[in-house]
C-alpha cells in the first residue's frame, strides 16, 4: 500500500519519532527507549516514514542511523502556508475589529 506524507505524520507516534529525529540521527533501538510500545511497532512506524521519505537511513558499521529528511518536511510545510496565510490573515483583522472597539469603547467614557 502507498502511503503519502499526510498519513504518515497523522500518527502521534510518528510524530514523535520526526521529532526526536529532528534533533539528532537516532537508531532504531533508540527510538524504541523512548516509547511504550514493542520495538516491533517502532520499526513499523518508522518503515512508514521512511516508504514516505520523511526520514533517510545512514549504515555506520552495523548500525542503521535514522535522520530526518527535511527536504520531505518542506513539501508539508510548502502545503500548509497558504492556511497559514489566510488564517494571518483572518487574526489581522480580528485585531484591527477589537483595536477599534477599544478605541469606540475608550472615546466614550
Amino acid at each position: 500500500m502507498r502511503r503519502d506524507v499526510f498519513q504518515a505524520i497523522a500518527d502521534p507516534t510518528r510524530r514523535a519519532i520526526l521529532t526526536l529525529i529532528a534533533m539528532q540521527s537516532l537508531t532504531p533501538n533508540a527510538i524504541a527507549e523512548k516509547f511504550d510500545c514493542s520495538r516491533q511497532a517502532v520499526s513499523k512506524h518508522i518503515q512508514i516514514l521512511a516508504e514516505c521519505q520523511l526520514v533517510s537511513q545512514q549504515i555506520v558499521g552495523r548500525e542503521i542511523y535514522y535522520q530526518l529528511n527535511p527536504n520531505k518536511m518542506k513539501e508539508v510545510s510548502d502545503w500548509l502556508a497558504p492556511f497559514q496565510k489566510l488564517w494571518e490573515d483572518r487574526y489581522n483583522k480580528l485585531d484591527s475589529v477589537l483595536i477599534n472597539l477599544k478605541k469606540k469603547k475608550n472615546g466614550k467614557q
